[in-house]
Order: structure tokens, then sequence, then C-alpha cells
């Protein structure tokens, strides 16, 4: 039953179905034909009985018999009894004879005689109180046979007939109504190795078929979805790699280009050193968005100021080469965060970075706490955001015009990165509009 197909299977349910309730239908109406024609049958040989019953007079205290409306019919079998003596008997089978002759001074009751196909019917004649005859009835139960036969063998082909017609109509409609779901389901498939952009979009489910589609449709979207996460990891992940296995390439190609001293060496293995960490970090905090993304995970918490300064200690290389100064503002009071200090870091870092590209001669971190969230407002003297780009700028890959027009190096990766960071943590990047110069706001749950 496994091996075969769901058409085939609820084909054969169908018709297992169909075929009980047809057996069921053929076997009662013959057992109610029976029981009619049984009925029919004795209500004949009754009615004779007491027809031929009215007719007799008694004379003398002895019985004679009178014409009785059927008696000449060619299957009406009456006899009468005067006693014991029979007044009128009709020719029948001695076998008939014998069993009437045995009904005589009995009470009235119906007897079957197998071997003839004969009813018999006998009622004793009683007048006053003295019983001075009787009277058997009988009619031949062959045409009753013969139309129980005959029911039964139609009954049988109509109900193969009927089971043969469900079986077609059945195949058809089940072949009509799976016929879509085999089509959606290899288009859906196809879509899922070709393109995740194509959908059903058959609407609001209304029906089975439109349900089917709309949870075709959240699969796929499922799956786009985890593909463009991947793809945006594998992006994010390089471009925060960069750097740093730049610079553990460009320190170790140095340090081997001649012989040096135990110093230069030590200098070269701690900044190696330091750029491997800043490389573990980056990796463990973007497999933690990930974790967080997909709701596992514990996010842990971390000092703000904490974050805010290890941020800008990884822009200082930029900030130093561009003459730019980095002031962290102390908070008012301690401000604690609701993620581990490493994940902050990736979220904060990237807009600090980039308002040390943008930033003439300063760039300043404030911090600031507004009930459960904290906000870091990352400000720079530079040219600032148009107010076309401040949502575009923080699609993957898009630079805004001050970067065209400075010609910065980037890839438009690091303010995407930090925005979806921080919504994977339930906080949010954004810019703001500022008189002079760019304000990004980084919020981050509070701990």
């Amino acid at each position: 039953m496994s091996r075969l197909g769901l058409r085939r299977r609820l084909l054969l349910v169908v018709l297992a179905s169909v075929a009980i309730v047809v057996a069921g239908l053929v076997a009662g109406f013959n057992l109610v034909l029976g029981g009619t024609l049984d009925r029919n049958a004795r209500d004949l040989v009754h009615a004779r009985a007491q027809a031929q019953r009215a007719s007799l007079r008694v004379e003398g205290g002895r019985l004679v018999a009178g014409e009785a409306p059927d008696s000449r019919s060619s299957d009406a079998y009456v006899w009468i009894f005067d006693g014991k003596q029979a007044l009128e008997r009709p020719r029948a089978p001695d076998v008939v004879d014998r069993t009437v002759h045995r009904l005589t001074g009995g009470r009235a009751r119906y007897v079957d005689v197998p071997s003839t196909d004969t009813l018999l019917y006998s009622e004793p004649v009683v007048v006053g109180n003295t019983r001075l005859g009787t009277v058997v009835a009988g009619v031949s139960l062959a045409p009753y046979e013969e139309t129980r036969g005959t029911a039964l063998v139609a009954s049988v082909i109509f109900g193969a007939l009927l089971l043969l017609l469900v079986s077609v109509v059945s195949w058809w409609l089940l072949g009509a109504s799976l016929r879509p779901v085999v089509r959606m389901t290899r288009q859906a498939a196809a879509w899922s190795e070709h393109d995740l952009d194509h959908r059903f979009a058959l609407g609001t489910p209304h029906d089975e078929l439109t349900e089917l589609a709309a949870t075709l449709d959240g699969l796929l979207d499922r799956l786009a979805a985890s593909l463009r996460r991947e793809r945006r990891f594998s992006a994010e992940l390089s471009h925060e790699l960069r750097t740093p296995l730049a610079r553990v390439l460009a320190q170790s190609e140095l340090a081997l280009r001649r012989p040096r001293d135990d110093a230069e060496y030590r200098r070269v293995l701690d900044l190696i050193h330091g750029n491997a960490d800043r490389l573990s970090r980056t990796v463990d905090a973007l497999v933690a968005a990930s974790r967080y993304e997909t709701g596992a995970g514990d996010r842990g918490t971390a000092d703000a100021e904490a974050v805010a300064a290890g941020a800008a200690r990884a822009c200082f290389g930029l900030a130093e080469g561009r003459a730019i100064d980095i002031e962290v503002a102390p908070a008012p009071a301690p401000v604690r965060l609701g993620l581990d200090l490493d994940l902050a870091e990736r979220i904060l870092q990237p807009v600090v970075e980039n308002a040390c590209r943008y930033a003439a001669t300063h760039v300043r971190v404030t911090i600031k706490r507004a009930d459960s969230t904290v906000v870091y407002a990352v400000e720079d003297d530079g040219p600032g955001v148009a107010d076309q780009e401040r949502e575009r700028i923080f699609e993957p890959g898009v630079r805004g015009h001050a970067a065209e027009a400075a010609g910065n190096g980037g890839a438009g990766l690091g303010l995407s990165l930090a925005r979806r960071l921080a919504r994977s943590v339930d906080g949010d990047v954004e810019t703001e509009l500022a008189p002079n110069g760019g304000c990004f706001l980084v919020r981050l749950p509070a701990g």
C-alpha cells in the first residue's frame, strides 16, 4: 500500500467504502423484498381461506361447500373438510395432500412445503362452540421465488455497475483534484532551486488548494529569507574579516623581509595577535547574531561605556590616518546593555567607522538611557546624510553621494551589518537630521 500513489490509495479507500455501502444496500433490499413477498404470500393464502370459509353453509349439522370467488383460479388450492371427510379437494402433489390431512383437526396455522414451493394455511370451521370441519388454502411460492431470484441478480448487477461507475468517476475526480497540487509542488520545487522570487499569490486562503498555495508561499518565503541571510552573512563576514586579515598579512610579510631583533619580532607578533583576536571576536559576534535571529542563544550583558571605548579603539587606525579625533563622552551614570560586549561592539563599530570616514576633524560618541533602551549618538562634523538617503544607505552595497564625492573606500556593508545586528537583538540603527555634520543613533536593549 505504501508504494501506491496517493491517487490510487484514495481510489482504493473510496471503492472499499462504496463497495461496503452497496453490499449493505443490496443485502438490505433483498431482505426487505423477501420479507414483503413472504407477507404477501401469507396474506393471499389467508384471504383465500377466509373467502372459502365465508362461502360454507351448515345444513342439518353438516357443512355444505359453496362457490368461493377465486376457487376457479389455476393456482388456487383449497381443501374443505367436514370433520375428517373431504368435501372438496384440488389436484395437488401427494406430499401436499399428506400435509393437508395432518392439518385437519388442528389449530389455525401456516405450513410451508419446501419440496413443492407451496404455502398452506389451515383454519378451523367452528359454529357455536362446535368444530364442524377445516378449511385449508394453499398457494404456489414459485412466482415469489422467481421474483426474489430476479431481484437478487438485478440488484447485484446494479451494484456492480454502480461500483464501476463510481470507480471511473472517482479516478477522474481524484486526478483532476490532485493535478493542481502536483503542478504546484513541482513549481515550488523548481522555484526553490532556481528562482525564489516566484510565488503563487492566490490571495487569502478559502479552500484546501489556496491554503496549500499559501503554505508553499510561506515555505518559499522562509527559504528565500534563509538564503538571503546566508548570503548576507557571507558578505558581512568577508567585509568584517578583510581589514584584520590584510593587517595580519602585511605585518607578517614585513617581518619576514629581513632578520629583526627580538623586540621587533615581539612587536609584530603583538600586532598579529591583536588582529587575530579581532578576527576571532568578529566571527563569534556574527555567529551569535545568527543565533539570535533564530531565537537561540543567551544575550548576556555588558557595560555601555566599555562597548563605546572598544568600538573607538577598533577605529583608531582609520582615525589616526585621517587626523580625526574620536571622543567617547562618559555617561552620567553607569549603564548596562542587555547583550554581550563583542556583539555590542560589532554593532557600534561600523557606525563609528563610518563617522571617521566622513568627519572633517572630530567624532563624538555619547551614551544615554531611555526607558529600556540604551541610545548611542555618533556625531561627526562631516557633510552629513541627505534626507532622501537616510534609509537607502542601510541597504547592502549602497553608498551615499558623500562617499562617491569623497572617494572613500568601503563596500557599503558596514551600516547594513550594524542595522541587521541591532535588529536581531531588538535594537535599531537610524540617522538623525543634524544642523552641522552627520548623526547616527544606535538603540540597543538595556540590561
